[in-house]
């Protein structure tokens, strides 16, 4: 028993998680807000997918990304060929000085027909039901979106041990990045929000997710748009 004027013992603390040595920490950013489609206007394309400029929320939102990354620690920078990644990833860069690398295998989720803007109602009902892109005619199936961004995430850990890496990329991606970490539904983790962060420890084949949705880098407004506001 110890009196007021004693010491306490040294009692145990809780354990906090910290990455093991040789584990890489990626934080995975989602793009910011796209230009809205208009039906009238073509949508520019890359290699036959859509790649649209960021509207102007989008570049708010990817400045907040890049204040909220700058102390983060950053050690490299990647992003998809698409457009809207690299714009996104613009104002980390200034903060930082550092220089982005593309990867091809960071880019968004083939459409098929969707590409172009073939969006139909029916089908993306289907592909929710079935959490599979392929129900789109000419879309990637899931095994080829899981095996491409398996690998591209465990080059980066692999090139980069021991360090933070900031990889700018698409919502599927995220989501199949997340449900290959956790072994979840495959699309458990569709839905990331414009500009959010998500945070993966990667050591060889063992993904441990730390954060999912990150958005506390943007206020309400952005993070709740009305209904409507957004296809």
């Amino acid at each position: 028993m110890t009196t007021a004027t004693e010491p306490l013992p040294e009692g145990r603390r809780q354990w906090r998680f910290r990455p093991p040595p040789g584990a890489t920490e990626l934080l995975i950013v989602r793009h910011g807000e796209s230009m809205p489609r208009h039906p009238d206007v073509p949508v520019a394309m890359l290699d036959g997918q859509e790649d649209p400029d960021l509207d102007p929320r989008g570049h708010d939102e990817a400045a907040r990304v890049g204040r909220r990354l700058a102390a983060a620690g950053v050690s490299a920078v990647y992003v998809s060929p698409l457009r809207r990644t690299a714009q996104t990833a613009a104002p980390l860069l200034q903060h930082t000085g550092l220089r982005a690398r593309v990867l091809d295998e960071l880019r968004e989720v083939r459409l098929g027909d969707w590409e172009g803007g073939g969006w139909r109602h029916e089908e993306a009902d289907r592909v929710i039901a079935a959490e599979r892109w392929d129900v789109i005619p000419g879309a990637e199936s899931n095994e080829s979106l899981h095996g491409r961004v398996r690998a591209a995430l465990g080059a980066l850990a692999t090139a980069h041990p021991d360090q933070r890496v900031a990889v700018f990329t698409h919502g599927g991606v995220i989501g199949a990045a997340l449900h290959l970490a956790t072994g979840s539904r495959p699309f458990a983790f569709v839905g990331a929000a414009n500009g959010s962060v998500n945070h993966l420890v990667v050591l060889g084949e063992h993904w441990v997710l730390r954060r999912y949705n990150d958005t506390s880098h943007l206020s309400t407004d952005l993070d709740d748009p009305p209904d409507g506001d957004r296809p």
